[in-house]
C-alpha cells in the first residue's frame, strides 16, 4: 500500500533523508521512530506530497505521487503533528469543507461525520466555533477530518500530541480497529511506548538513513537485547550508528 523507492531530500547543505526504501502492506500499522532531526517530518511531508522529493518516488496503493498526486492523495488521510484548522468555523462547518475537497455526497458525509463526531468524543461540540476547542479537542477534530473519506492509507505525524490518557487508549484502539480492516498506518512518533504498544513492524530512522525495521523482537535481535524494551533497544541502535556520515 506504501512503497518508498529510494526516497532522498537535500536541502541546500543538509540530507535531510537519505537514500530511504520501505514498503508498508495493507493492515500494517508501521512505527516510524527517530531522534530530533533524523528525517520524520521530512520523510513524512514527501509521502503526502506535500513535498518534493529531490530524487527516489512515492507510491500510495499503486499510484505514484509524482505522476499522479491528485489520484493518490485521495486514498490518503494526513494528520499532522499541529492542527491548522479554520477557528471562525464550527467543528461540523470544517468537516463539511473537507467533504468537499474530497467530493463526498451530503448525505453520505452526514451520517459518517456524526459517526466519527461520536467516536472520538466530539459530539456535543460539533456546533460550537473551532477556536473554543482545547488542543487535545483539536488534535481529535483533525483525526476525525482525515478518517471522512474511508482513506485507505493514513499518514499520522506524532498522533497522541496534547491527548489526554482516555484519548491516548480510544485512538490506540481506532488505530487496531482500522488496521484489522485493511487500513495501512504509517505512524510517526516520539512515543516509544505508543510505538511499542500497536506498532506491527518498526522502523528507526537516523540521520536521514533507515537503520533497522522489523518487528520489536527482530529489532530485540538486531541490538543483541532480548528482553529489552523498545527505548532500550532505540538507544542501543542508533549508539551504534552515530559515526559521521
Amino acid at each position: 500500500m506504501i512503497v518508498l523507492n529510494r526516497l532522498t531530500k537535500r536541502y541546500t547543505k543538509t540530507l535531510a533523508v537519505n537514500d530511504l526504501s520501505l514498503a508498508v502492506p495493507k493492515g500494517e500499522i508501521f512505527g516510524f521512530i527517530g531522534p530530533n532531526g533524523a528525517g520524520k517530518t521530512t520523510t513524512i511531508k514527501m509521502m503526502a506530497g506535500l513535498m518534493a522529493p529531490t530524487s527516489g518516488s512515492v507510491s500510495i496503493c499503486g499510484i505514484d505521487m509524482a505522476e499522479n498526486p491528485r489520484e493518490a492523495k485521495a486514498r490518503i488521510g494526513f494528520i499532522p503533528d499541529r492542527p491548522y484548522l479554520y477557528e471562525k468555523l464550527t467543528g461540523m462547518e470544517f468537516l463539511k469543507f473537507i467533504a468537499r475537497v474530497y467530493g463526498m455526497v451530503p448525505d453520505g458525509f452526514k451520517e459518517k461525520a456524526q459517526f466519527l463526531l461520536d467516536r472520538f468524543a466530539l459530539a456535543d461540540w460539533a456546533d460550537d466555533l473551532i477556536e473554543a476547542y482545547s488542543h487535545g479537542m483539536c488534535q481529535r477534530l483533525v483525526m476525525v477530518a482525515a478518517l471522512l473519506h474511508d482513506p485507505e492509507v493514513i499518514i499520522v505525524d506524532e498522533p497522541m500530541v496534547g491527548l489526554d490518557p482516555v484519548a491516548v487508549i480510544l485512538v490506540k484502539r481506532i488505530f487496531r480497529e482500522l488496521a484489522e480492516k485493511g487500513v495501512t498506518l504509517f505512524v510517526s512518533t516520539h512515543s516509544l511506548g505508543v510505538a511499542q504498544d500497536v506498532c506491527h513492524r518498526i522502523g528507526i530512522i537516523h540521520r536521514g538513513r533507515l537503520i533497522a525495521t522489523g518487528s520489536l523482537d527482530q529489532l530485540r535481535e538486531r541490538a543483541r537485547a532480548a528482553d529489552a524494551d523498545l527505548e532500550a533497544v532505540f538507544m542501543a541502535l542508533t549508539a551504534e550508528n552515530s559515526n559521521p556520515m
